[in-house]
């Protein structure tokens, strides 16, 4: 069996430094490039459709917050797990495009609502099509049941990290 290039660095650290356990990287360092591997096989249809980085992610958090398609700053800035200041320029972005709109929330005229428009809507549902076939692409190495298991464990790990976040 072929040593990948985290083995090759954990054995490198056993020789060198024998007395420290290296071993969590073989967890941590494939996470890592994994997470930039994802990334670029992730990214080409969104930006085939003119879309910048994170702009996917507006759309498909207003687009699952179901019918009018409507959410405040913040709201997004939670689904999407950024700064409101990032969603601020995304949104900037996709009001160019025509792609979402802002409006005075009711009851609040400080209040700003971001809205899919139609178009909007429309470019959320094809390219969440494309998204998915592409992810069931790239996980087509394991089977259902290695994929089950793996989401199980990241689950795990994301809860053990984030359980002092409160």
């Amino acid at each position: 069996m072929q040593t990948d290039a985290v083995t090759a660095i954990v054995e490198q650290w056993k020789r060198e430094r024998p007395e420290l356990d290296a071993t969590p990287m073989l967890v941590i360092g494939r996470l890592f490039r994994l997470t930039d591997a994802l990334d670029q096989r992730l990214r080409p249809p969104f930006q085939a459709a003119g879309l910048g980085g994170g702009d996917f992610d507006v759309l498909a958090a207003l687009r699952r917050a179901g019918e009018p398609y409507a959410l405040s700053a913040g709201e997004l800035s939670r689904a999407a797990l950024v700064t409101t200041g990032a969603i601020s320029k995304r949104v900037d972005r996709l009001v160019g495009r025509g792609l979402v709109g802002r409006s005075v929330a009711e009851g609040d005229s400080r209040g700003r609502l971001i809205t899919l428009t139609a178009e909007g809507v429309a470019l959320a549902d094809e390219l969440i099509a494309v998204h998915l076939d592409n992810q069931r692409r790239l996980l087509s190495g394991l089977g259902a049941d290695d994929q089950a298991h793996l989401a199980d464990l990241l689950e795990r790990l994301a809860s053990t990290l984030t359980a002092g976040d409160g």
